[in-house]
């Protein structure tokens, strides 16, 4: 028996895509978001198909809320209800301060921050109707200590920690937790193309376990915030960066 539908955003690849990989083994019907790449959010589609899961691929930009609205809306006449919202769904970027555009500073809010912010506020009606619902929203290590040359990047990441505790306060009530993971430096596409090898080499030398951590590393810690083990977990931050902080 299904668990509910649970809505994956930027799950076409890397954290994303291992997360609706890994709730989709727990029972969930998955909404594999995309909005560059249909392609890739096929295939990972097809993957959960291939071990007996279920669920779509719905193309939408999480910074334009009446598109959000639209991939809520067709969760919800499809499946009945969302039981986990994962904010995942985001653009990073490394530059000086002093040479961050207007543009950049933008883009870098409208995805990252707005996009939380759209799948959220559309999502709660429908979760506090049925008095249950699990938001996970995906910030990161530099949204806790800030990084050097990603300063759009860790403010935004910030403002979703803030978000997650201050929403988690307010829907708490209605049997809904909000929680964030803040994954440290994660093997995926998007680490290898802000990073050379002589960085990775470095950021791997830094790590008190020896390695980085890989997307199924972060999608088993949200599959433990969606599950009934987190029941009396709110707005708390989970750290998946092998002691990197």
């Amino acid at each position: 028996m299904t668990k509910g539908c649970a809505v994956v955003t930027g799950a076409s690849r890397g954290i994303g895509a291992a997360i609706a990989l890994e709730l989709s083994s727990l029972g969930f019907d998955i909404i594999v978001n995309y909005n560059g790449s249909e392609s890739k959010a096929r295939t990972v589609l097809d993957e959960i198909k291939s071990r007996g899961g279920n669920g779509d691929i719905f193309k939408c930009d999480v910074s334009n809320r009446s598109e959000v609205d639209e991939m809520i809306g067709f969760a919800l006449k499809k499946y009945g209800r969302i039981s986990v919202l994962v904010n995942n769904a985001g653009v990073s970027q490394i530059k000086l301060f002093t040479d961050i555009t207007q543009d950049d500073w933008r883009k870098m809010v409208s995805v990252n921050l707005d996009g939380v912010f759209n799948c959220c506020q559309s999502v709660l009606p429908s979760m506090i109707h049925e008095k249950s619902g699990r938001i996970i929203n995906i910030s990161s290590v530099w949204g806790v200590y800030g990084a050097s040359c990603e300063v759009h990047y860790s403010a935004v990441k910030a403002g979703v920690i803030g978000m997650t505790k201050a929403l988690a306060r307010e829907v708490g009530p209605s049997g809904i937790t909000v929680n964030a993971i803040a994954p440290g430096c994660i093997m995926t596409d998007m680490l290898r193309e802000d990073c050379d090898d002589k960085t990775i080499r470095m950021l791997v030398e830094e790590s008190p376990v020896g390695r980085l951590g890989t997307p199924q590393d972060v999608a088993k810690a949200a599959a433990f915030l969606a599950s009934d083990n987190a029941d009396f977990i709110t707005g708390q931050v989970l750290g998946v960066d092998g002691g990197f902080s």
